[in-house]
């Protein structure tokens, strides 16, 4: 599965019309790109997997056209330490905007905006006022109640909703038949339901199921563990048994090879410690130790390492 090239990225739509399950929004951009001139500052929102950060690159190669890749940068707010660096980051790479000519101008994806603090939020509402004349924003946020109303107030707002399983299923078998890759209409409808909507989720799972025959529904049952909350639940487990380094490493596997956004990692975390065999007792302990961290990160913390460290924690309590 880990090996070769991600399906996710090699079947990654090019066009906006090439876009799964989001006619309403791409019927609406497509209308507002007819005069690319005067694109507003962008703001997707809905949950993970629905082609939001997709749909901002296919925007920016559309209206930036062969200069699409100098003249765009993609940040990711969880990613990025502080609202001071993506201060520094947009004004080096804004510096230059208006000496091309050819593009109208530089396009700056800011990815999972909601897990910037107010404060932060307050700073890059500055950003955005101070480089409106040459740069536009597309802010990507799973959660648009977390984004403060100055910034939404600025930006057209179009909200992504689960891909519905007729289009699902349809791209499943395109790069099934692509692949050359047995299916079963069991299997794929089983990926559907497994996936919920989120189109990267499924295409993942089905690159797993892949390597063992075929996609059939007992070949997606049998892959169940990598599903989003079960690989949770694993890292979870092993945390509190005191494996520190596994926990970490599947961790690091569950957020960057399969998309789970921090945020979804601890709200799976919170939902595992209801349903474990974890000592009534010892519910407190855990799910303050699950707080503590999520507010550290929210505070502008690197998740990685304040993950890798909240594990830790985990373990030695259950050593105690």
């Amino acid at each position: 599965m880990l090996g070769g090239e991600m399906w996710v990225e090699k079947y990654r739509p090019e066009k906006l019309g090439d876009i799964v399950g989001q006619k309403d929004v791409i019927g609406s951009l497509e209308a507002l790109l007819k005069k690319p001139n005067q694109m507003p500052h962008l703001m997707f929102s809905g949950s993970a997997g629905l082609g939001k950060t997709t749909t901002g690159l296919c925007i920016a190669k559309q209206v930036l056209g062969k200069s699409w890749k100098d003249s765009t940068l993609e940040l990711n707010a969880s990613d990025e330490r502080g609202i001071d660096m993506v201060r520094e980051r947009v004004k080096k790479f804004s510096r230059f905007a208006g000496l091309d000519t050819e593009i109208p101008f530089k396009i700056i994806i800011l990815d999972e905006a909601d897990e910037m603090t107010s404060g932060a939020q307050t700073a890059l509402r500055r950003i955005i006022e101070d480089t409106a004349r040459y740069c536009r924003f597309i802010i990507i946020a799973n959660n648009i109640s977390k984004i403060i109303d100055p910034i939404q107030s600025r930006c057209a707002v179009f909200k992504f909703t689960a891909v519905p399983k007729e289009d699902s299923i349809a791209r499943l078998e395109y790069i099934a038949k692509s692949e050359k890759i047995k299916t079963e209409k069991t299997g794929l409808e089983k990926l559907y339901e497994h996936a919920g909507g989120d189109m990267r989720h499924a295409i993942n799972i089905m690159q797993a199921v892949s390597s063992m025959g075929g996609i059939t529904a007992e070949n997606v049952k049998k892959a169940a563990g990598l599903s989003k909350v079960s690989d949770v639940d694993t890292v979870m487990k092993s945390a509190l048994a005191g494996k520190t380094a596994e926990a970490r490493e599947k961790m690091i596997e569950v957020i960057k090879v399969y998309g789970v956004s921090v945020s979804d990692f601890l709200k799976y975390a919170a939902a595992f410690v209801f349903k474990s065999e974890i000592a009534a007792d010892e519910y407190g302990n855990v799910l303050e130790t699950l707080a503590k961290y999520d507010y550290r990160i929210l505070a502008g913390a690197n998740p990685e390492i304040q993950l890798s460290a909240m594990l830790a924690e985990l373990g030695k309590s259950a050593k105690k």
